[in-house]
């Protein structure tokens, strides 16, 4: 028998309540299904508004769901209630998202720092791990520097690293490299897929540039317009390591382009 999936989603729907006396929201997603494995690097693509922010946020226990469920590791997780909600599900699922969100009035190493020392976990170990992740991402000699002080790519690395370091089994991540230049969007996906490596966590990548998805994916998923549901799926045949300014050239890649370009649309 195969591993047993960290995360299954199973029938999930979303609709947004009623406000000022209309009637609620048409389905924003709706009998959406599928299973992640431990260390799989799942990427999803969609039309713009299918609801991949939503999905990363129910998720995340950012937001609730309206029917179905959210199994992760083998637990049910309570998430109907915004009460019974724990973002982050106990540090146990981390969040990139499309903003750095880095804190302007501590430096680069102490943003890296802020979860691991909010978690009462900070020592000699996790901070000589932090120190390996601001060098892998070329951050080395910026420690001391503060947010506005950086570069808009040092800023995405800095962001990356803050939750890589406190080593959450699952990373979500929501269009984290859309608002950079494309050089520095390489980089960044070169730096992800080589931090990856280190220790296989697993991840769900939202994207809306199919490259993307297959330069880091291992499965992308395709959801269809709202309400949201797996439109395709599609096995990345493509060999790691990668390098993802080559990927254009690699054998298999316009084909599994055009499968899910043609799924897309």
């Amino acid at each position: 028998m195969g591993e047993a999936p960290l995360l299954e989603i199973k029938e999930l729907g979303k609709r947004f309540a009623a406000r000022q006396g209309r009637e609620p929201s048409p389905w924003v997603i709706q009998g959406l299904s599928f299973a992640v494995q431990p260390g799989e690097f799942l990427t999803i693509v969609g039309p713009s508004g299918a609801g991949k922010s939503t999905l990363l946020n129910m998720i995340a226990q950012i937001d609730t769901v309206s029917e179905g469920e959210i199994v992760f590791n083998g637990e049910a997780l309570a998430s109907r209630d915004a009460r019974a909600l724990r973002p982050g599900c106990g540090r146990r699922i981390g969040y990139v998202t499309q903003d750095d969100n880095l804190l302007p009035w501590r430096t680069t190493f102490d943003n890296v720092l802020f979860p691991i020392e909010v978690q009462g976990r900070l020592d000699a170990e996790t901070r000589a791990h932090a120190e390996m992740l601001v060098g892998a991402v070329g951050l080395a000699g910026f420690e001391r520097y503060y947010p506005h002080e950086l570069s808009g790519g040092m800023r995405k690395r800095a962001a990356l690293i803050r939750t890589l370091a406190y080593d959450p089994p699952v990373i979500l991540m929501d269009e984290p490299f859309a608002a950079v230049d494309a050089q520095t969007r390489a980089q960044l996906q070169a730096d992800l897929l080589r931090l990856w490596s280190l220790k296989r966590k697993t991840i769900i990548f939202v994207t809306h540039d199919i490259t993307e998805a297959i330069a880091l994916g291992d499965r992308a998923l395709v959801l269809s317009r709202q309400p949201a549901r797996i439109a395709a799926e599609h096995a990345i045949p493509i060999p790691r390591p990668r390098k993802v300014e080559d990927i254009f050239a690699v054998e298999g890649f316009a084909t599994v382009y055009e499968r899910i370009r043609a799924a897309i649309q």
